[in-house]
């Protein structure tokens, strides 16, 4: 929750509480489709590894996605023996489908989830949600991508997890190194915002809610994992990887066209600093700055294309005319979006006519000066003319920065210094909605949906790090 404070001073976000009335603060998530061999090591393991290293209470959750072997026997058999391990069965396949489930109905603030082969070394687990449990960051995830990630594994594996995250840095700007690494982690109050706009049930599930995460001005933490891959595995590579792309293409879409509501959610947790008003220091000018100049530099270029195109088969004023309007509309656009991030539709119109207000002031410093040039020279050379026209557009260009930052768009319209909403305050419209899922109204419905868990400050210490197995001791991950 944010709090007061004078300006300057920015307020540490608040930590998880360490005990509340026997809720456990992590849930872990174990996805599995046939898995009856692996489940029990893997559960075993990891029951194990919390119990030992793990200060708080926690919960391992298995979700069965419509085994067909003896999966959920041995599930069952697990929840029966452990308090801690619990057993959901799912009739639909799919691991996006399962962990949409079990983190919507989950009642820990703070969620996770691994893969049940245990490729990546448990030591990572605390390091991934200490930042989720200390309100640092909103989501965490496991990188084998990172330089000090220790990785075993085949080239094929290796190139193609490379290749799928040169994609998306490619074509979402997506800035997390590792979409794929089966070990994440989320802090339940961002879920339930993020998890209604995730639209895939398979693989492409943590891919879309990073993206997403991301676009929506939230905290990613990386923690470099050591991780070995499973040669049993039962990952259908091809058919991931071509649901991956389809699931890219739908998403890139979906950005493009504005289509997504992630105004509403730009920065709706924790405290930015870009969000609180500082005296004496101008919100994002040098960002602003920069992405003013770099459209500046594409527009002038694309409006000396233009004015030399029309100036084949008319006169300077009217060429310069024409160019100066068509580079005016696409410069409004895209100062409008790069330069002071404005999203979705709304305003659009308001702004393109002021924008074309401030054309016209552009259109008269550079037609007074070309008026100018004639009235000197008489004829003078097309150089010159361009010459006088990029001067002329030099003083246009500072005019127009000053106008769009104060008129066109001003603070109001990006809202950098406005106080952004509180964990508590944000309620999603899903919630509401008559498509809520059927959990929300069971009589055994999880009491945060009334009431989030207040944040209080942990005192304990936490235990020292265990020493690493020696060789002849069982290790952690298979």
């Amino acid at each position: 929750m944010r709090t007061d404070s004078s300006p300057g001073t920015l307020p540490a976000r608040e930590h998880l509480p360490a005990a509340g009335a026997g809720t456990p603060v992590l849930d872990v998530v174990i996805p599995v489709y046939n898995e009856e061999k692996d489940l029990k090591p893997c559960v075993r393991g990891l029951h194990e590894h919390l119990t030992r290293t793990f200060p708080y209470a926690f919960r391992i959750t298995i979700a069965d996605n419509a085994s067909t072997d003896g999966t959920p026997h041995v599930a069952g058999r697990l929840a029966e023996r452990f308090p801690e391990v619990r057993s959901v069965r799912l009739e639909q396949k799919g691991r996006g489908r399962a962990l949409r489930t079990v983190w919507s109905a989950s009642d820990a603030p703070v969620l996770a989830y691994m893969d049940v082969d245990l490729s990546t070394d448990l030591n990572a687990l605390l390091p991934l949600v200490a930042p989720l449990i200390s309100g640092h960051s909103d989501l965490a995830i496991g990188s084998r991508l990172s330089r000090s990630s220790r990785v075993v594994r085949g080239a094929k594996r290796e190139f193609i997890s490379r290749s799928y995250n040169l994609i998306l840095r490619g074509s979402l700007q997506a800035r997390f190194s590792d979409a794929q690494c089966g070990f994440k982690a989320i802090r339940r109050d961002v879920a339930q915002v993020l998890l209604p706009l995730v639209e895939d049930s398979g693989w492409f599930f943590d891919t879309e809610l990073l993206v997403l995460s991301e676009r929506a001005g939230l905290r990613i933490h990386e923690v470099p994992v050591d991780w070995v891959d499973d040669p049993d595995s039962t990952v259908h590579i091809v058919k991931t990887a071509t649901d991956d792309l389809k699931g890219v293409w739908r998403v890139g879409r979906a950005l493009a066209t504005g289509s997504l509501p992630l105004d509403r959610l730009a920065r709706p947790f924790g405290d930015d600093p870009r969000d609180r008003t500082i005296e004496d220091v101008p919100q994002g000018l040098a960002r602003q700055l920069v992405g003013f100049c770099v459209v500046g530099v594409l527009s002038t270029l694309f409006y000396l294309l233009l004015y030399s195109g029309f100036r084949t088969f008319t006169g300077s004023q009217v060429a310069n005319g024409l160019a100066l309007l068509v580079s005016a509309v696409a410069n409004t656009a895209a100062n409008r979006r790069l330069t002071f991030g404005v999203r979705g539709s709304g305003g659009a119109v308001r702004h393109q006519a002021q924008g074309l207000v401030v054309f016209g002031i552009g259109l008269a410093l550079t037609s007074g000066s070309l008026a100018a040039l004639n009235a000197a020279a008489g004829d003078p050379a097309h150089s010159t003319e361009l010459a006088v026209l990029i001067a002329a557009n030099l003083a246009a260009t500072v005019l127009r920065f000053l106008l769009f930052r104060a008129w066109v768009f001003p603070d109001r319209d990006r809202s950098p210094g406005t106080t952004a909403p509180s964990r508590q305050d944000v309620t999603p419209d899903w919630q509401n909605s008559p498509a809520a899922p059927d959990w929300q109204n069971s009589p055994a419905a999880p009491a945060w949906q009334d009431a989030t868990l207040p944040l209080q400050s942990v005192r304990s210490p936490l235990p020292t790090r265990p020493s690493r197995p020696s060789d002849s001791e069982p290790r952690d991950f298979r």
